[in-house]
């Protein structure tokens, strides 16, 4: 990430002037899966504020693995202190196995990783046949995204946004099966790996 050491300070407070994670979009973006979704890793997850709402014992995500993946020791170390599964690594160097998981979830993410392009790739090599990749960020052709945009940049996040049609091309070049679910400020795309499940 082009931004950890700024999340490295923040880790401790960030969880008090976040709000959480929209459970009802991931759960609809994990419903795009062509598989069962068991296993699911929650790359630039930071304190686990997507995995919290995924891991919850409901009965669309009972019984799922879901593992926060991020750059950063201290946002990670606040995820750990919730009770879940930590790993640190970088999204564009995914430290799984090909074919290993059923679903990835970036959520309000994206725009922080130095090789956007790279992350894409290494969710669509991690991910097993018919699994899907689910994106959460923020439109920088909104109004709300503008002025998030700008200040983003004014606290020196090296931040780049992708609109939602934007990000579906990604998406699509790394070899994902790709769709705007929704769209507004904050918006959803995923991506399904293509192949026999």
């Amino acid at each position: 990430m082009h931004d950890v050491q700024y999340f490295e300070w923040f880790a401790p407070v960030y969880d008090l002037v976040m709000p959480a994670a929209d459970r009802g979009d991931l759960v609809a973006g994990l419903a795009a899966a062509e598989r069962s979704v068991d296993r699911v890793l929650d790359v630039g997850g930071g304190t686990g504020r997507a995995a919290r709402a995924l891991a919850r014992d409901t009965t669309e995500v009972a019984g799922r693995d879901v593992t926060v993946v991020d750059a950063s020791a201290r946002m990670l170390a606040e995820a750990r202190e919730s009770g879940l599964p930590a790993v640190r690594g970088d999204a564009a160097a995914l430290p799984y196995r090909d074919d290993s998981v059923d679903a990835i979830t970036i959520v309000d993410a994206l725009h922080h990783f130095p090789d956007r392009d790279g992350a894409l790739a290494e969710a669509k090599r991690v991910l097993r046949p018919g699994g899907v990749l689910v994106v959460r960020d923020f439109n920088p052709e909104t109004l709300r995204g503008r002025l998030l945009v700008a200040a983003e940049h004014a606290v020196a996040f090296h931040s780049s946004f992708d609109a939602p049609d934007d990000l579906a091309a990604r998406m699509e070049k790394t070899g994902l099966d790709a769709r705007v679910l929704n769209r507004g400020f904050a918006y959803t795309v995923v991506g399904v790996e293509p192949g026999p499940t």
